[in-house]
């Protein structure tokens, strides 16, 4: 028995092992986890009710509003079919899947999808955590990065690049459980210290809180967006400039969270919690990017995305108040499961 991941998960994904443990009891129930992998587990209600989750996914929501959020070329056909406002995009294939299927839709048709629309994000269609996701400026780092993504997945997404602040919301049922804004991988200047001086300081702030985050300081994705922005490792940022090393917010590529749940603005609320009933799920992570503040009444914004498994690792190390949030988050989808 072992993971059947494509790529190994870390140790950071064990959180809902570790929280379902210690919550379990509260409501008189227990967790068995699989031994030897301890990602695999199953729930004993005091009923004699019984529960599986692996990694971040729960039996919580239905199989095929998962399966659908797993897709995002699958999700953004229903959400747009819905009327939501989605990236415009498309998917295209590994040469060795486009054969298979008898598709024309390979890396050389994404590249004259891709030649109108400079900058685009490419990224995994079934991906998560950012892996594989990268902002192209031309056909060089286009055609690099499907290469980086068909290691691991046969079809990538090709999409607008759209501005603005990325903000995660997540919903249990009719409720917001937390929101936050995520901010990219980045560094503030001391005026002595390099990029990769400062970097190496933000890994040991990781590891002093615990953060299960790497950042992987050869990673392409850094040295195009310090090329983009005429710097590289060895530059001295100014004292308080701050540099930005990726394009993709997310947390596990060493993102930071900024807690908004006491500030989103009402129409944010309603929106995140009828999509998530209208994509058939109840518990989902919304991924906006917004023009302006959450706080603010919607005027332009788009929806990156939705996961019907949002890993919130990462979000339950900035602070006490997240702890909580994220504890008394599983406690309700225990109560909810037992039933």
């Amino acid at each position: 028995m072992r993971p059947m991941n494509k790529r190994p998960k870390k140790s950071e994904h064990l959180l809902l092992a570790r929280l379902l443990k210690q919550l379990a009891p509260k409501i008189g129930a227990r967790v068995v986890l699989e031994p030897e992998w301890k990602i695999a587990g199953q729930i004993i209600f005091k009923s004699g009710k019984k529960s599986y989750f692996r990694y971040n996914t729960l039996d919580l929501n239905p199989v095929g509003a998962s399966d659908i959020a797993k897709d995002k070329d699958y999700a953004n056909f229903f959400m747009r079919r819905l009327r939501y406002p989605t990236i415009p995009g498309k998917t295209f294939f590994s040469d060795e899947w486009a054969a298979a299927i008898g598709s024309k839709r390979d890396a050389r048709a994404a590249a004259r999808f891709a030649s109108r629309r400079y900058p685009c994000i490419v990224k995994p269609n079934s991906g998560s955590q950012g892996e594989g996701v990268a902002l192209v400026r031309n056909k060089k780092e286009l055609l690099r990065a499907l290469k980086e993504v068909f290691k691991y997945d046969r079809v990538a997404l090709v999409q607008t690049h759209v501005r603005g602040r990325d903000y995660r919301i997540v919903v249990l049922d009719n409720e917001i459980i937390s929101a936050y804004e995520r901010i990219a991988l980045n560094v503030v200047g001391d005026g002595r210290s390099t990029i990769a001086q400062l970097l190496r300081a933000k890994q040991r702030d990781f590891d002093r809180t615990q953060r299960d985050t790497r950042i992987h300081m050869r990673d392409a994705r850094i040295a195009a967006k310090l090329r983009s922005q005429k710097l590289s490792m060895r530059s001295v940022p100014r004292p308080d400039e701050r540099v930005f090393l990726l394009d993709n917010a997310n947390l596990s590529t060493g993102g930071d969270a900024q807690d908004v749940t006491n500030r989103l603005h009402p129409a944010f609320k309603k929106l995140a919690i009828n999509l998530t009933r209208d994509m058939g799920l109840r518990l989902c992570g919304v991924d906006l990017m917004v023009d302006g503040n959450i706080a603010d009444k919607p005027n332009k914004f788009r929806i990156l995305e939705i996961n019907a498994a949002p890993g919130l690792d990462h979000y339950v190390k900035t602070g006490t108040a997240q702890q909580k949030i994220v504890e008394r988050l599983y406690l309700k989808v225990l109560k909810s499961l037992a039933r």
